[in-house]
């Protein structure tokens, strides 16, 4: 079984990257979510996903962070991490690639190609 994890603060965002995702509900991938950073750590320490969705602002924990605590640590660092945010400048994007991002994304972002990004990523 696959295991995803939604971090993102904004609800609406959430439930539009679920939405975007669930049909993979159908193929054993677990779909989790968190709202803040401390929270995500939290679920990441207990179950580890194979892909994180992970927004940069985010409350008590930003993502670069979340990121490069997990990339820095050999039990997580195998974790596919897509950093998904509203932070578009060229700086942002170097910095979500020098803290581990595997992949940055610019929120609006396509349903379609989340989905399948996703299929690609998990080999489903």
């Amino acid at each position: 079984m696959y295991k995803i994890l939604i971090v993102d603060d904004e609800i609406n965002i959430r439930e539009l990257l679920y939405q975007s995702l669930e049909e993979l509900e159908e193929a054993n991938v677990q779909i989790k979510m968190a709202s803040n950073g401390k929270e995500a750590l939290d679920i990441i320490y207990k179950e580890p996903p194979d892909l994180i969705y992970l927004d940069i602002m985010l409350p008590e924990i930003n993502g670069y962070d979340i990121c490069k605590q997990l990339k820095s640590d050999e039990k997580y660092n195998d974790i596919y991490i897509i950093m998904l945010t509203a932070k578009g400048q060229e700086f942002d994007k170097r910095k979500g690639i020098e803290v581990g991002a595997d992949l940055y994304i610019t929120k609006p972002f396509d349903p379609d190609f989340i989905l399948n990004k996703t299929y690609k990523i998990l080999n489903i």
